[in-house]
């Protein structure tokens, strides 16, 4: 019997036990957009290091195994961060993106369509953040 991939988060850090490449942040300070790679990357020092002074997660975005209740966005049963992104966001493509992800992604598990089409505009790290990308970050709001 194949072994059962884990649940992962769309938003992870590059330091996350087994965390992956994701996506590559292009577009604007305001308008960000991921561009997902067809086959996951795994993360290791010389794909970090091309990022240079840089955070790599201003310009990449990784996915990693869900935390689960070791995430403060988790609330024991579903990601409210997602939740949020759906809630609070605008749509920023018509059609699904094209993610290797998406069997396996909590986001699209638990909110589907609406989740895969805000993701795109998700840089887990933003120094100019929106009002709204603010409040979805905040795990203090619900």
């Amino acid at each position: 019997m194949a072994e059962e991939k884990a649940i992962c988060c769309p938003s992870a850090e590059a330091n996350w036990e087994g965390s992956t490449l994701l996506g590559v942040v292009g577009g604007t300070v305001e308008a960000p957009r991921v561009a997902y790679l067809t086959t996951p990357q795994p993360v290791t020092g010389e794909l970090l290091a091309l990022t240079g002074a840089v955070k790599p997660e201003e310009v990449l975005r990784f996915a990693a195994p869900c935390a689960g209740n070791a995430c403060q966005h988790f609330d024991g049963a579903e990601c409210r961060l997602v939740k949020k992104v759906v809630r609070l966001l605008p749509l920023v493509v018509e059609k699904l993106p094209a993610c290797h992800l998406r069997p396996h992604c909590r986001w699209w598990k638990q909110e589907g369509r609406a989740a895969c089409l805000r993701c795109p505009q998700i840089v887990s790290e933003s120094y100019q953040p929106s009002e709204a990308l603010r409040l979805v970050a905040d795990p203090t709001v619900d």
